[in-house]
């Protein structure tokens, strides 16, 4: 079976304070082999880039209305009439939260979404067929 990956390259805002924030360039990844899941890379200023990966399902949600819970929490709101989404992380080494632009956030959800409908995320995995042959032998 073919793979289908969907990325993104785009600007987010780390929010700092109600005052201060800072962009933060990321790259928004989606794979059809690994279907649930959404992946985040946030190139920041250390040697490393910090990714985060949690479910697609929690991020299509949290577009329209707040979603999650823990340590990822996703919600939608308007800045200066401008519809963005808001994304908070919760690690044991700090929090952090994110804002993103909702129309080009949605539009890159809609793209993995064409590659791999919703609740069709199990035929990706090929759980059916591993059982049948497990069983036939």
């Amino acid at each position: 079976m073919q793979h289908t990956v969907v990325e993104r390259e785009l600007e987010l805002l780390l929010i700092l304070s109600p005052d201060r924030s800072i962009p933060v360039p990321a790259r928004l990844g989606y794979r059809s082999d690994d279907p649930y899941a959404v992946h985040i890379t946030f190139h920041i200023t250390s040697e490393q880039p910090v990714n985060w990966t949690f479910s697609r399902d929690l991020l299509v949600q949290g577009v329209f209305r707040p979603s999650g819970q823990g340590d990822v929490r996703v919600w939608p709101t308007r800045v200066e009439g401008r519809g963005v989404v808001l994304m908070a992380l919760s690690s044991p080494d700090g929090d952090a939260l994110l804002q993103a632009p909702s129309a080009q956030l949605s539009a890159w959800l809609e793209r993995t979404l064409r590659a791999v409908p919703a609740g069709s995320e199990a035929e990706r995995l090929g759980i059916d067929d591993a059982l049948d042959h497990l069983l036939a032998q």
